[in-house]
């Protein structure tokens, strides 16, 4: 039990409230998607792509579902020692306007094995009501040369203004 108080203290310590996010934060954030994950995605959401149906040796990298990618993305996101304590609820995505309303776009395959680096960054942030706030994260995945593989903007999620672990 004191090594669990001592993580949640921890959490307490490094998670930012609704009150302490800025827009223009930054959190950063570096995984993988292994085959063995790919298909545990391909199968729960039940997408059916024939691009996916050629299973290859698991030494051999696969094409990543686009949807796969974001879905990390925002596991990775929710894990941020700022983020992770919060009361978080995914609330939709809504079009930049500075982007010509556009949210999504896939801009280089990624594969299974491959390092994806991801930049969040806070870029709307307001009160829709005395007890609940919304913020809107953009989204930016890396591979491991540094190209550019997604870019999703405008993430929208609900926090608990006032939320206390």
């Amino acid at each position: 039990h004191e090594k669990d108080n001592l993580l949640s203290r921890r959490n307490q310590i490094l998670m930012k409230t609704f009150a302490e996010l800025n827009v223009g934060d930054e959190f950063y954030s570096e995984c993988t998607i292994t085959s063995p994950e790919l298909d545990a995605y391909l199968k729960f959401s039940g997408i059916k792509n024939i691009i996916y149906d050629d299973i290859k040796s698991d030494k051999e990298k696969r094409m990543v579902s686009g949807r796969a990618i974001l879905s990390k993305m925002e596991g990775e996101f929710t894990r941020q020692e700022q983020m992770y304590g919060n009361l978080l609820i995914f609330y939709g995505i809504d079009g930049d306007p500075e982007w010509k309303n556009r949210q999504t776009r896939f801009l280089k395959p990624l594969y299974t094995g491959e390092r994806l680096k991801i930049k969040f960054r806070i870029s709307d942030k307001r009160e829709i009501s005395e007890a609940i706030g919304l913020i809107a994260v953009d989204f930016e995945g890396t591979n491991q040369e540094g190209k550019t593989v997604v870019v999703s903007k405008k993430n929208l999620y609900q926090m608990k203004l006032d939320f206390k672990q």
